[in-house]
């Protein structure tokens, strides 16, 4: 296990929060259950209480979650965990973006600040490069993850979106849970500073949404959707995808439609359009 520095409230806090910072608040707590649960339940309860680009980060998460209800969770201070508020305002129809945006917007800040060849891995996992194949990711190992959910608000009002991003900083290789699994301290990154990652990640999260926000929500027409090509290690592998409830589908992972959609051909060239699913990396389509 590598040395685990507490992050520094009050520092933070005068870097990130407005006026002098983006934020319109910014709050840190020792430990929670989830805080993307935290902040979908106090939104609900209130919706102004957490007002539009605000962040939520946990120095511990007891029940954190990944998608398909999955639990994530890591030893206390080891990762950075934290949720954004967003309130934006753009088509609904716009939304299956969110979390391709904030996957590039992460791999941007990892890629400046640790200084690793972060890649997104559709829809929502950040890897980083490894010297050895483990089956389903090839070539790469987790270090992150991004969950998002749209909250209804009462009265009519715009939906508020919560996103949520896990990445592993300093664990040790005995507390991973699983193969596929890695931190930035045993990738090898230049720097593992999680007040210094958190700056980068606020940073990297808003300009990229605020993009997205002055194109009226065409990722397209922004140059962000090719960005998020770009980043997205699954583009032009080979894959299985398990879809919700049964069934699966085997191609090569072709291209990103225009809802941020996954488009696979399988062999027989038919395009299939998964919107949601297990994605592993069987080998390079080429």
């Amino acid at each position: 296990m590598f040395v685990v520095p507490l992050l520094r409230v009050a520092e933070l806090r005068d870097l990130l929060l407005a006026p002098a910072g983006p934020l319109t608040r910014v709050e840190v707590v020792d430990v929670t259950a989830s805080t993307n649960t935290d902040l979908a339940d106090a939104l609900r309860a209130d919706p102004t209480s957490w007002p539009d680009a605000s962040v939520l980060v946990a120095e511990h998460q007891t029940g954190g979650r990944g998608r398909a209800g999955r639990t994530w969770e890591t030893p206390p201070g080891t990762s950075l965990t934290c949720s954004f508020v967003v309130h934006p305002p753009v088509p609904a129809s716009s939304f299956g973006w969110i979390s391709l945006l904030a996957g590039l917007g992460a791999v941007n800040a990892l890629r400046a600040t640790a200084g690793v060849a972060a890649t997104l891995k559709w829809p929502n996992d950040l890897l980083v490069p490894a010297d050895t194949e483990v089956e389903g990711w090839g070539e790469a190992r987790k270090v992150g993850g991004i969950l998002t959910e749209v909250v209804a608000l009462p009265a009519g009002q715009p939906p508020a979106v919560v996103i949520g991003i896990g990445i592993n900083v300093l664990q040790g290789a005995d507390e991973l849970p699983v193969e596929s699994a890695t931190s930035l301290a045993l990738a090898g990154a230049q720097h593992v500073d999680r007040e210094g990652m958190l700056v980068a990640l606020v940073a990297a999260q808003l300009e990229v949404a605020q993009r997205w926000r002055d194109s009226g929500g065409d990722a397209a027409g922004s140059g962000l959707a090719g960005e998020v090509a770009a980043v997205c290690s699954t583009l032009g592998t080979r894959v299985r995808v398990e879809l919700p409830g049964d069934g699966s589908v085997s191609g090569v992972a072709a291209r990103l439609d225009d809802d941020g959609a996954l488009v696979v051909v399988d062999d027989d060239g038919v395009p299939h359009r998964v919107l949601a699913g297990d994605v592993r990396h069987v080998r390079s389509a080429g």
